[in-house]
């Protein structure tokens, strides 16, 4: 009686030593965490490294299942981010991130996409230098006028007299050969050569010193101290989604992009796409050594000066709450950009 139940119990332990031995060569499979992420606008190539981390298994990769929410003219993916139903949103610019450390909104920028902020003003031909510009009427947004040009105002002496309103249509800057608009040098320079038959002259604000970043990954303070694995996988991801987008074959993200965008066209991407290579939007500066989406305190303290210079933003606001860089300049993806 005793042989034959130790014989049982010696069988036993060599099957439950093949189970366990089975089960630690078998990959566990865990299902991937659900995130959401809202950007600020419509669809676009400037929205590129997101979706190519979507449709090249990226974001999967790094067990995550995630869903890009557009925005647009009638959402405001932003308000969604500290109410918890979105995960991460797709900032504009540090004014933005400022602007919730004063109103005590809880949330904070953990990456940035954009080493440039892609606003241009754009002139006809006959302009030659970014000094010219003081002497032309210039289409500004109410948005624009209370940002970005009291910084022209206060660092390069432009005047607000010489601004008319910019209603989002290049027709007023065609038809008057003394002015110039605002836009982004990756859209509305493609539209002025459709429509005006001329190549306009550029002058992109953060070659002059409007050094803020921009498409910026926001996402709740809570989330960052309660889950930074997940963030941090978010944001490595999206930054090897970005060299992929830029470097790499993009065509199943700009079909996706179209599909959310059915107005965009594939010479729009293109040219897009082309300006952000050509500007260093995306990869120059600081990410040839730290890598996309790096983000410097020096450069933020540099930007929120400026701003407090201009009166955009007060002088005693405690804007190193408005990010942080636990998650960035690690040098993921590097090896992906060109050599």
């Amino acid at each position: 009686m005793r042989l034959f139940s130790r014989r049982s119990t010696l069988h036993s332990l060599a099957l439950a030593a093949v189970a366990i031995a089975s089960l630690a060569a078998t990959p566990r499979a865990f299902a991937a965490d659900k995130v959401t992420f809202g950007t600020n606008w419509v669809a676009q190539a400037e929205h590129g490294g997101f979706y190519q981390a979507v449709v090249d298994g990226t974001y999967a990769k790094y067990g995550l299942d995630v869903t890009i929410l557009p925005g647009g003219p009638q959402a405001n993916n932003r308000l969604l981010l500290p109410v918890g139903k979105i995960d991460f949103y797709m900032g504009a610019n540090m004014l933005q991130a400022f602007s919730s450390v004063v109103e005590g909104i809880p949330t904070v920028i953990v990456a940035a996409m954009f080493q440039k902020d892609p606003q241009v003003l754009i002139a006809h031909p006959d302009v030659a230098t970014f000094e010219d510009l003081k002497t032309r009427t210039l289409f500004i947004s109410k948005e624009g006028l209370a940002s970005y040009y009291q910084w022209l105002v206060a660092d390069f002496g432009f005047s607000e007299n010489q601004v008319k309103p910019y209603t989002f249509n290049a027709a007023p800057f065609l038809a008057d050969k003394n002015s110039a608009m605002q836009g982004y040098i990756t859209s509305e320079p493609y539209a002025v050569e459709k429509q005006g038959g001329f190549k306009p002259k550029l002058f992109l604000l953060a070659d002059q010193g409007f050094d803020t970043y921009s498409t910026t990954i926001e996402t709740r303070s809570e989330l960052v101290k309660s889950n930074p694995d997940l963030v941090q996988r978010f944001v490595d991801a999206s930054i090897i989604g970005w060299y992929n987008y830029l470097y790499g074959d993009n065509a199943k993200a700009n079909a996706l992009i179209k599909k959310d965008n059915p107005e965009m066209t594939d010479e729009m991407i293109a040219f897009s796409i082309d300006k952000m290579k050509e500007y260093g939007i995306v990869d120059s500066g600081d990410t040839k050594k730290l890598g996309v989406g790096a983000m410097t305190d020096e450069k933020i303290k540099s930007f929120y000066d400026k701003m407090v210079r201009a009166k955009v933003v007060k002088a005693d606001i405690d804007y190193k709450k408005s990010y942080t860089t636990q998650f960035v300049n690690k040098g993921v993806g590097k090896d992906l950009a060109p050599k």
